[in-house]
């Protein structure tokens, strides 16, 4: 586990958030956010998928993870033609939660 996370265990949640809303979430990643829904309704007091309780415990408007994916999109060939490959959607994902969500 990436040092990014000691101390901050909620911020791998808004990474996968990110992830989850421009379609790069990981499928094992998925299954294990998926098996953890119980505890996070236990935890947080909320119902619902991993990511409806995420975007309840943040306060996110429901439009979000769609204004997500359309920054990701709009940004993708503006970067390929200035560096020449694909972003990284883990590095777009860290971007913007630091970005968006600072936690400190």
């Amino acid at each position: 586990m990436s040092d990014r996370y000691i101390g901050k265990p909620f911020l791998r949640f808004l990474d996968c958030y990110v992830l989850h809303a421009i379609g790069e979430l990981d499928q094992g990643v998925a299954e294990t956010l998926t098996a953890m829904e119980p505890k996070l309704r236990q935890t947080l007091g909320f119902e619902g998928s991993w990511d409806e309780i995420v975007a309840q415990q943040m306060e996110f408007p429901s439009a979000l993870p769609g204004r997500i994916r359309e920054i990701w999109e709009k940004g993708r060939e503006p970067f390929v033609q200035a560096y020449g490959t694909q972003p990284d959607p883990a590095e777009f994902s860290r971007q913007f939660v630091d970005t968006n969500f600072p936690t400190g």
